[in-house]
Order: C-alpha cells, then structure tokens, then sequence
C-alpha cells in the first residue's frame, strides 16, 4: 500500500461519511472555487506569464477565468433541477407501479489536468464533480509547473484536502495516479497518454472521460466571405499560440481563391496579433522545437512557406506564425496534431472532396465550417463526425455550458460541461415501485407472471404482445 492509496482510503472514508450532500453544501463548494479565483486573478496570470514566458492576462481571463465563471453560474441557476428524480413512464401492465430515476454522486473523481489552459481545465471538471455531489482529486501538468503549483497552493488554503485535494508531480507521479481506483476519471490531454490512462484505470475498471485533441479542420466553402472566415481562423489558430485542442489545426479549400484567403489571413493576423505582448509564446524549449521541426519537415519535402506577421519583433517573438502550401502527404505536419502557430491549407475540389479528406482521417474533437450555402454546409454536418462544430466561426460551441463537450472516437470518449457535467459524474439509479391496479394487488408486479403457469399467464402473453 502507498502514500496514494492511503491518500484515497482517507478521501473516501470523508465521502462515506456525507454520500448525499445536500443543494447548499454543493454550491457552498462551487462558490469557494470562485471567490479562490476572483482573489487571486492577479497572481494567477503572473504564474501563467512565468510558464509561457508570453501570454497575455486577457487572453488568460477571457480563456481560462470567465470559462470557470460561467460554469459556476450555470450549474448555480440550473442544479436544484438536475438533483431532482425524473419521473419515468411506465407500462399499462404494471397497474399504478412508479418508475423514477434518481442522481447518486460516485465517490472520489479523479481528474487529470493538462498544460495549455492549466487553470480552466482543472477547475471547471472539479465544479461538475462537486455539482454531482463528489469529492476530487487533481493531477495537474508539471509542464505548466508554476501555475500548478500555485493553483495546488490555493486550493490547499481554500479546500480541506478530503473535499478537493491536489498532487502535483511528472509522469511518474501521473502513473500511480492513474491506476488509483477512482469512483470516475476524467484525462485532458494527448491521445497517446490518453491510451496509456485507459489502461491503468482498466485494472480497477474505473469509468473514464476522455477529452483528447486531434486535427480539427476548418473547411472554407466557396459562399464564405474570405476575410471573416480568415479572421476567425486566425483567432482560433494563435490564441494562445495555438496551443488549443479545438484550434483550427489545418484549412480546406479550393485552389482558385486560396491567394485571395492568404491575403485575408496576413491582414486579419496583423490587425489581431502585431503586438508580440499578445501572442503566447510555447510552454516551453520542447514544444518550440516540435514546432521547428514540423516547419523543417515540411520544408525539407517541398512546402511552401508563408509568413503570417510582416514585422517580426527582432528575436520578441520565440516562433514566427507561418502558412504552409503545396505540402506532400508525407509531412508529419499532416498526420500530427500541431499544437501551435502553423496552418496547412490544403486544396479541395468541392464539399465532397472536402468532407472525403476529413473522413480519411481519424474524428476530430471540433469541425468549422464557413459559408452560407445551407445544402454544403448540412452535407458537411451530415456527413462527418466530430465532437463538435461551430459554423461561421471558431471554439463557441465549448462554450455554451447547455451544450456536451467531448470528443468521438480518436478524439475522446464522454462529454461534460453544463447538464453533461452532473451526469458524467453521476450514477443515474433506476427505481421502481411496484403496485397493483388501482393500489389494489390486482396485477401486481411479478404476481400474473408467476407458476404455476396455466391460462392466466397465457394470457398475459397475449396482452404483452
């Protein structure tokens, strides 16, 4: 037995002793987790500056604080009517019986946090967790170090660590983590560790949500207008830096207005992102080269390159953004998740070619579509999986809280946010209450069923039909 499994024996003897919180007891939890963030907003982005060398506090308030703010006020307005038992029909046969099905929390849900938006990610599951009535236990990244652990530092000073308890550490840490027989887990990250996390908690056969990533496109249909999709693409791919899981990771497009949309592009990239106080840099020395690398690659076997920004900022910015065109199949910036300021485009005859590249390839976490043809764009909806898709612009459907968010297939497994949240981390208990017609014991329950089995049962069989 180690420390962690002790840690969790402690967590879920706090759990057995209060299985039920009550309304006020769940939303007295969600509001510490707010007045913890609106105290120390400051501090935080300082902590978030320190990780990414670049990235600038609104940028961080509007992609990080006002998501978990908005999850607080959602599940807040909406909770007192998810706790509620849902009546259920049940058949004529079964006279005045009842059915009901009634939220029961889990237990201890464990949740893996990653790097890229370490503060929203960690807390926004947490405020479903404790919607559902559990207790929690984070893993958060050691890539984004400093902000992990001041975030660990906070909730230690505003959570006794049997409600919301934090264990920062690397990848061996993570490991022992992730074999913990949690009531539920839910990992934020990369398919390749998301596939190792699937296989520690398959030993104790703890329920995952999976949210991965993958190459989310965004199709540009001859009826778009160039310079708003352009623009909205930009925002989606260099908001910070690129370094999101539902950032446009490649464009389709036919050939004759592909200048025109680089034009658009160029100018919508100067307007939003010039000042290089404004472009995250990389979370660190890693992932900057990952990035030169795909650009070397791609280069090496015949990519164009085309710069996104006309002023580089003398050594300011850490990577320039690029286009890349007429890119082989090959490229390894084809076939990996890009994670950063770099946007193949990628020519396509028409929608069917379109969405025939897309399913060549594995299901994205998110699709963008950008046009006002209403027959393309529900061929596009119609014919592709996704976990998600926004039309006419980029990322609002993660975050709309009456919407799931999750991935299909490569890019995930399971949905929160919102309703999806309290189910995700709750077990839905089918109930019945078995009376007879009329609160007689005429037709009650098993009792027409039962032998020995003669005319009675034959005609029940008849009426079951």
């Amino acid at each position: 037995m180690n420390r962690f499994t002790i840690q969790l024996d402690e967590i879920k003897a706090a759990y057995a002793a209060e299985p039920n919180p009550t309304l006020e007891v769940r939303l007295e939890r969600i509001g510490r987790i707010q007045k913890m963030l609106e105290a120390n907003e400051e501090k935080l982005c300082k902590a978030l500056i320190a990780d990414f060398g670049v990235r600038h506090p609104i940028e961080t308030r509007l992609a990080e604080f006002q998501m978990v703010y908005q999850a607080c006020k959602y599940t807040r307005k909406h909770l007192k009517g998810w706790m509620k038992p849902a009546q259920m029909e049940t058949p004529s046969y079964m006279g005045s019986s009842e059915a009901w099905l009634e939220n029961q929390s889990l237990g201890v849900v464990g949740i893996m946090s990653p790097w890229n938006y370490p503060v929203q990610l960690a807390l926004v599951p947490a405020i479903a967790a404790f919607a559902a009535g559990n207790r929690v236990w984070l893993k958060p990244s050691e890539r984004s170090s400093r902000t992990s652990g001041f975030l660990a530092g906070l909730i230690q000073e505003y959570f006794h660590p049997s409600e919301f308890c934090v264990t920062t550490g690397g990848s061996d840490v993570a490991e022992q983590f992730s074999a913990l027989p949690f009531a539920h887990l839910l990992f934020t990250g990369s398919e390749v560790i998301g596939k190792k996390v699937m296989r520690a908690a398959a030993e104790n056969l703890t329920p995952v949500t999976l949210e991965l990533g993958g190459k989310t496109p965004a199709i540009v249909d001859a009826s778009a207008k160039l310079e708003e999709a352009a623009s909205a693409i930009i925002y989606g791919k260099l908001l910070n830096s690129g370094q999101t899981c539902i950032a446009p990771d490649y464009v389709l497009l036919e050939a004759s207005y592909q200048a025109e949309f680089i034009q658009a592009l160029q100018t919508a990239a100067q307007t939003q992102f010039s000042n290089p106080e404004e472009l995250t840099g990389p979370i660190d020395d890693a992932q900057l080269q990952y990035w030169q690398h795909l650009v070397s690659d791609a280069i090496d076997r015949g990519a164009k390159v085309i710069p996104l920004l006309n002023n580089p900022a003398a050594g300011a910015r850490r990577f320039e953004p690029v286009v890349l065109i007429d890119i082989p199949q090959d490229a390894r910036v084809l076939h990996e998740e890009i994670f950063g300021p770099i946007l193949p485009i990628i020519n396509v005859a028409n929608t069917a070619a379109a969405i025939a590249y897309v399913n060549s390839r594995p299901n994205p976490l998110a699709l963008y579509w950008f046009g006002k043809d209403k027959n393309n764009m529900q061929q596009v909806l119609e014919q592709t999986r996704s976990g998600g898709v926004t039309i006419n612009d980029v990322f609002l459907h993660a975050t709309v809280d009456s919407l799931p968010f999750g991935g299909v297939g490569a890019s995930g497994m399971g949905s929160y946010h919102g309703k999806a949240g309290f189910d995700a981390f709750s077990h839905q208990k089918p109930i019945l209450q078995v009376r007879g017609l009329l609160g007689t014991n005429l037709l009650k329950g098993t009792k027409p069923a039962r032998p020995p089995y003669g005319k009675q049962v034959e005609r029940l069989l008849r009426r079951l039909k």
